[in-house]
């Protein structure tokens, strides 16, 4: 399993990040402290706090997510 921190700071953020994750064949999971989400789940991902650090939990390999991941992991470095 691979792990990666990001920071969805808008809701077009939350959007691409669902879009990318949908184009996977493998399962992502969004964690915040307990709750635990599809990351293929637009309603799932905007139901938690944007403006927290997420973790994503994936399997697979695809290189546009984790560009996408890459991407969103700088803003959480700088924004903290």
């Amino acid at each position: 399993m691979k792990q990666k921190r990001i920071m969805l700071g808008t809701v077009e953020d939350a959007k691409d990040f669902v879009a990318a994750a949908t184009k996977c064949e493998f399962d992502i999971d969004v964690f915040y402290n307990r709750v635990v989400i599809d990351a293929k789940s637009l309603l799932g991902v905007m139901s938690l706090d944007l403006t927290r650090v997420l973790t994503v939990e994936y399997s697979g390999e695809n290189k546009e997510f984790e560009a996408f991941l890459d991407r969103t992991a700088a803003k959480a470095v700088t924004a903290a």
